[in-house]
């Protein structure tokens, strides 16, 4: 685990001494980290071996959420992200939650699904019959296209065969992928089952493929807050709104998503924005963890949001459940030397273990949002923050790029136009 999750004045430093930093809480050595970053950590050379028609690479910024506890252990959140104030708000929220125990997190199953479709159907339940008889050993055979998998522990668990209705059928295998995502793995199963499954079920074969709703894949992380911590404070030093009022917001915008698809929507793009940072960053499909989550929102037929929060005496508290397919092994991590350093920094040790580290970072960043709505809105902080890309965009250089953000924020003028003029009066003067 990192020896500390909590690095005073972080942001204040100097990139140099951010590295610096960060490689002596982690352990990581700090050559490594940084040319494990230099230039994005990918050469043009290399990703014209993982994609198509390659011209070169584009970088994303790779930062590190701080503060985070998570089952009691003090962990670094890495995040890869273009949106300013992400970073900033999942460490803020982490460091509010740390003082009241931290995250507590579990993965109830780890297991994918391989679908096999069947139609034109005659008898739908006596093929059913049949398949969910012979289950043993369809398992059996799908763990032969899977021997690897099955040498390390994992393999199929079940079989489940679903009517959807005119004569189509299908089949759902569930696999424990260990510390894989599983999409190949799932993949290879479905194909390897189809033919024989058809004929038994005396229909005609489908689609043979994973699918993303990985509803067996599912990971609860729950949270507390204190009231004395959530509370704003004015530019004097008082309170300018008291934590039981801000308890109160957010419990009123959490039953807000609760009743409303369209406020559920972007409260769940508030939870993506940190599950999909620590996705990116570690090299994992982050297309597929949206897919999932999404469909998981609106498995009820009504979209609903992914965590919820309430009021427990001067507590607030919060839970997220969601499904997440990581993986540790394979794919873009076995090339890309920053997604190695993603989970080297992290000390992640297990597919699970990431997906606890990764929607820990979307629940804070969820409690972010919903305490900022709460209290100031969500664009005064928001804003501040994005001010520095402002300032790069109107062509402010070195440590011209903070006092011109600086500028922008205390005049609340949030334009390149006004940026520039800024910079103007800068150099002139």
């Amino acid at each position: 685990m990192a020896r500390e999750s909590r690095i005073s004045g972080f942001y204040r430093l100097p990139l140099a001494e951010r590295r610096r930093a960060v490689a002596d809480v982690t352990g990581v050595e700090l050559d490594e980290l940084i040319s494990s970053l230099e230039r994005g950590g990918l050469d043009s050379t290399v990703a014209d071996k993982i994609v198509e028609n390659v011209l070169g690479t584009y970088g994303l910024p790779f930062g590190i959420a701080l503060n985070a506890r998570v089952n009691g252990k003090d962990r670094l959140l890495p995040m890869v992200v273009e949106e300013p104030s992400v970073i900033a708000a999942a460490s803020n929220a982490a460091r509010i939650v740390r003082s009241a125990g931290g995250f507590i997190a579990e993965v109830e199953e780890a297991l994918m699904t391989a679908q096999i479709q069947l139609t034109e159907v005659a008898d739908a339940p006596g093929a059913r019959r049949r398949l969910e008889a012979r289950s043993s050993e369809l398992l059996a055979r799908a763990a032969e296209a899977v021997p690897g998998l099955v040498a390390r522990g994992g393999g199929p668990r079940s079989l489940e065969v679903r009517d959807l209705g005119d004569g189509m059928l299908v089949v759902h295998v569930y696999l424990d992928c260990r510390d894989a995502m599983g999409a190949n793995l799932a993949n290879s199963v479905a194909e390897a089952l189809g033919y024989e499954i058809a004929l038994e079920a005396g229909g005609r074969l489908g689609l043979r493929i994973l699918s993303n709703l990985c509803d067996r894949r599912l990971v609860r992380v729950r949270c507390a807050a204190r009231a004395e911590d959530l509370q704003t404070r004015g530019e004097d030093g008082a309170a300018a709104l008291e934590g039981s009022a801000v308890i109160e917001g957010i419990v009123n915008a959490s039953r807000f998503a609760e009743r409303d698809p369209y406020r559920a929507a972007t409260h769940n793009k508030g939870i993506m924005n940190g599950v999909d940072s620590v996705v990116v960053a570690t090299g994992n499909d982050y297309r597929a963890v949206e897919a999932g989550a999404h469909a998981y929102a609106a498995r009820s037929g009504s979209y609903r949001p992914l965590a919820v929060w309430r009021r427990e005496g001067d507590l607030l508290t919060g839970e997220l459940v969601m499904p997440l397919a990581l993986g540790i092994v394979g794919g873009t991590l076995r090339v890309h030397p920053a997604a190695r350093l993603a989970l080297k920094l992290a000390h992640v040790t297990s597919a699970d273990d990431l997906a606890m580290l990764a929607a820990s970072a979307g629940l804070a960043s969820n409690l972010a949002a919903l305490r900022a709505l709460a209290t100031e809105g969500i664009q005064r902080g928001h804003m501040s923050l994005h001010a520095r890309s402002i300032a790069t965009a109107a062509g402010a250089v070195h440590d011209e790029v903070d006092r011109v953000a600086s500028a922008l924020a205390a005049a609340r003028a949030y334009d390149i136009s006004a940026a520039r003029r800024i910079l103007l009066e800068l150099r002139g003067a």
